[in-house]
């Protein structure tokens, strides 16, 4: 997606998450509107020059850089190769694409049900609620998403909610985006309020990253949203790396898992991140601390840009099995890939 696209997809969805008159000194949105979006700022913060690194314009326009003080607080000051600033930094290894990767590797133009939803699989549906997110992991499967297509405003669902209505197949729907947890708490449940009136729905999953990267938008009033809610939630999370469940993020997690709502981890194998049996066995042991189930450990997606974090599958293989000599069943992933066509996530060991 060109960057000025990119840029009024952001502005556009932070119009709905951040109402002037709610911005406090204090608050989420604050933090969020205060975010790292330039690499300059980003290695100045970190005690970094900007000289040891690749950062060609083109890589960073394509896909703009944002980071939360929040995250940038987890990083190791003084070191190129911290995990976590890996995660989020431009490089020219993403003008790189090798044969298989492209744009569109899940092939999700083929899955859409109506504006704004996916149907992938049986029984379950996910709502793209906005094109925003709290940070830009730069292996993300939806860097090149067209979120300009998508509903933006709240007349713009309704397509979307008839076509669930007529469904009753449809038990589950994924709220996601995007990260949905950008949208504020009435717009969150004017959705919610809205699916309760489908009497075949009777679950939501929150696929989020913001316990990790933004952890103040976990609020009391938040969690009410979805406990008050006849629909049963479950909230998946997701942490890449052990550093990042420290400290404020932590508590955040504490906050949802002590709520009642069940918290599940989704993790993405990445080269020179998290490609070890150590990581690996500490962000598992982490993640159970927290009350956090693994719930899968992904092989990379064939996305145009991110090929420099793509692992051989037979590493993964050797992690799952060391993963399960040395902890419980329940604190091991499932290792699995997904295909463009299947309906259901492929499991690769």
């Amino acid at each position: 997606m060109p960057s000025s696209h990119l840029q009024k997809t952001i502005n556009d969805s932070l119009s709905s998450a951040i109402p002037s008159e709610e911005i406090q000194s204090d608050s989420w949105q604050k933090s969020l509107s205060h975010a790292i979006r330039s690499p300059e700022e980003l290695l100045e913060k970190l005690k970094l020059d900007i000289g040891q690194f690749d950062i060609p314009k083109e890589a960073f326009n394509n896909f703009l850089l944002l980071v939360t003080e929040s995250y940038l607080n987890r990083m190791e000051r003084g070191n190129p190769k911290d995990p976590l600033l890996l995660q989020v930094l431009p490089t020219g290894k993403e003008l790189v694409s090798p044969p298989g990767f492209t744009e569109d590797a899940l092939h999700e133009k083929d899955s859409h049900f109506a504006r704004g939803l996916l149907k992938k699989y049986h029984h379950r549906a996910l709502m793209i609620t906005t094109g925003t997110c709290a940070i830009h992991c730069r292996y993300c499967f939806r860097r090149h998403f067209s979120y300009l297509d998508e509903p933006r405003q709240w007349e713009d669902w309704k397509p979307a909610f008839e076509a669930i209505e007529k469904d009753s197949s449809i038990q589950e729907i994924l709220l996601s985006g995007g990260d949905p947890l950008i949208l504020n708490d009435s717009r969150l449940e004017k959705i919610i309020k809205r699916l309760e009136e489908i009497p075949h729905i009777k679950r939501i999953r929150i696929h989020t990253r913001i316990p990790v990267v933004l952890p103040s938008r976990i609020t009391s009033n938040f969690l009410e949203l979805f406990l008050n809610s006849r629909l049963t939630t479950f909230m998946v999370i997701h942490a890449n790396h052990h550093h990042e469940l420290r400290d404020d993020a932590a508590e955040s997690i504490r906050k949802i898992v002590r709520s009642g709502i069940p918290v599940l981890n989704q993790a993405v194998l990445l080269k020179g991140i998290n490609d070890s049996k150590e990581e690996q066995f500490q962000l598992c042991e982490g993640l159970i601390n927290l009350g956090v189930i693994p719930y899968y450990l992904h092989q990379l997606d064939q996305v145009e840009g991110t090929s420099h974090f793509e692992t051989e599958e037979t590493l993964g293989k050797e992690i799952i099995q060391f993963l399960r000599e040395n902890l419980p069943g329940y604190a091991v992933p499932q290792y699995v890939r997904e295909i463009p066509g299947k309906m259901n996530k492929t499991p690769l060991l």
